[in-house]
C-alpha cells in the first residue's frame, strides 16, 4: 500500500509503498476514508536526531477515519464495512484515567511504549491503518469521512479544553480564542454552540480573522503588541473569563497572560513552546492555568454528535494522498484555512 512517511530527520515526508497490515488478535484494519494534516506533525519533524522519541520511518497521520476492511481473530464490536472514526489517544485500557475513558491521560502508556497512530505507531495517511483495539473506534453513523475526519483532534481538542471552561462561560462573560487556525476556528464554533459568552478572536492572519467571523466570532482582533489593550477595551478593562491559546509559542502566551481576568480560565493547548509563570501577583487573583491534551473517549462521541446536529463544521482543502507533501508544505507556509485533510483512497 502506499503511505505518508517521515523517514529522515530534518528531510520532508515522501510518498512510499509499504506492506500492507494484516490484522492480529483483537485488532482492526480500516481502509481509510479520509486523514487529517495537523501543526502536531510538522512540529515532530521539526525535533533533532538527538532525543528524537519515535522509530523511523513513521507514517503520518493521527486524524482518521474509515471503513472496516478486516477483522483479526477474536475481535468483536465491529463489523466489516463500518465507517467510523479512529479516537487517537491510545491508552492501556486497565488504569484509571482509561477507565473513566481518559485514554489521552493513560498513566501507563509510556511504560507499556503506547503511542498514538502518527504519533509512534503507524498513522492514518495511509491506503490502510491497523487499529489495537475495536474501543478506539466511534461510529460515523452518517456523518461524510471529510467533514468528520478533523473532528477526531481538530474538534475534540478545543471541545475537551472548552469543556473545563464552560462554568466561567456564563452570560455576560467574554471568551478570547488566540489562533483562528485548525483548532481555533472550531473553538469558535464550539463556544458559540455551548455557550453565552462574547467571543473574541486573535490572529496574526487577516484571511484567518475573516473566517473566524464567517464562523461565529463576535470580535476580530490582531493579534499583536496592541491585541492586549485591545481585549481590555472591549472587556471595560476587566479581561476575559477564558483565553484559550491554541498556538502556545511564547509572544502568544504573553498575550493570554495580558487579556485574564480575575479568576480566569487559561488554557495553553498549542504546542509553540511558550511558558506562563505563575504565581501570587503575577496573574489576577485566582487564574488557573492547564495545558490539555487531546480529549477523552466520551468527548469525541459527543463532538460527533454535535457534528451531526449542525453545530459545528470544519472548513477543509483535499489533497490526493500522492499530493500529501504538498499539503505538509501548505500548512506550514499558513496557506491553509481551516484543516487540509487527505483522501488516501480517493
Amino acid at each position: 500500500m502506499k503511505a505518508l512517511q517521515y523517514r529522515t530527520i530534518g528531510a520532508a515526508p515522501e510518498v512510499v509503498t509499504v506492506p500492507d497490515p494484516e490484522p492480529g488478535p483483537g485488532q482492526v484494519l480500516l481502509k481509510v476514508t479520509a486523514a487529517g494534516v495537523c501543526h502536531s506533525d510538522i512540529a515532530v519533524m521539526s525535533w533533532p536526531a538527538d532525543g528524537f522519541p519515535y522509530p523511523l520511518p513513521l507514517t503520518l497521520g493521527h486524524e482518521g477515519v474509515g471503513t472496516v476492511a478486516a477483522l483479526g481473530p477474536g475481535t468483536t464490536g465491529v463489523s466489516e464495512g463500518d465507517a467510523v472514526a479512529v479516537y487517537g489517544p491510545w491508552g492501556c485500557g486497565r488504569c484509571a484515567k482509561c477507565a473513566e475513558g481518559k485514554e489521552n491521560y493513560c498513566l501507563r502508556a509510556d511504560e507499556l511504549g503506547i503511542r498514538p497512530p502518527g504519533l509512534g505507531a503507524p498513522g492514518a495517511i495511509a491506503e490502510y491503518l491497523l487499529v489495537d483495539d475495536p474501543r478506539h473506534l466511534v461510529p460515523l453513523d452518517g456523518l461524510d469521512p471529510v467533514a468528520a475526519v478533523p473532528l477526531t483532534d481538530a474538534g475534540l481538542t478545543p471541545y475537551h479544553a472548552v469543556k473545563g471552561a464552560l462554568p466561567k462561560l456564563v452570560p455576560g462573560s467574554t471568551a478570547v480564542v488566540i489562533g483562528a487556525g485548525g483548532l481555533g476556528h472550531v473553538a469558535i464554533q464550539l463556544l458559540r454552540a455551548l455557550t453565552p459568552a462574547r467571543v473574541v478572536a486573535l490572529d496574526v492572519s487577516e484571511d484567518k480573522l475573516r473566517l473566524a467571523r464567517q464562523v461565529g466570532a463576535h470580535e476580530t482582533v490582531l493579534s499583536d503588541d496592541g491585541a492586549p489593550d485591545a481585549v481590555r477595551e472591549l472587556t471595560g478593562g476587566l479581561g476575559a473569563q477564558a483565553v484559550f491559546d491554541f498556538v502556545g509559542a511564547g509572544p502568544t502566551v504573553r498575550i493570554a497572560a495580558a487579556v485574564a481576568g480575575v479568576e480566569a480560565e487559561v488554557s495553553l493547548v498549542g504546542i509553540g513552546g511558550g511558558t506562563l509563570p505563575v504565581g501570587f501577583g503575577v496573574l489576577p487573583f485566582e487564574v488557573s492555568v492547564s495545558a490539555p491534551y487531546w480529549g477523552s473517549r466520551g468527548e469525541l462521541q459527543e463532538v460527533l454528535a454535535l457534528a451531526r446536529a449542525g453545530a459545528v463544521s470544519v472548513h477543509t482543502e483535499t489533497f490526493s494522498l500522492d499530493d500529501a507533501p504538498r499539503a505538509y508544505e501548505r500548512l506550514h507556509a499558513g496557506a491553509v484555512n481551516g484543516r487540509a485533510v487527505i483522501l488516501p483512497n480517493g
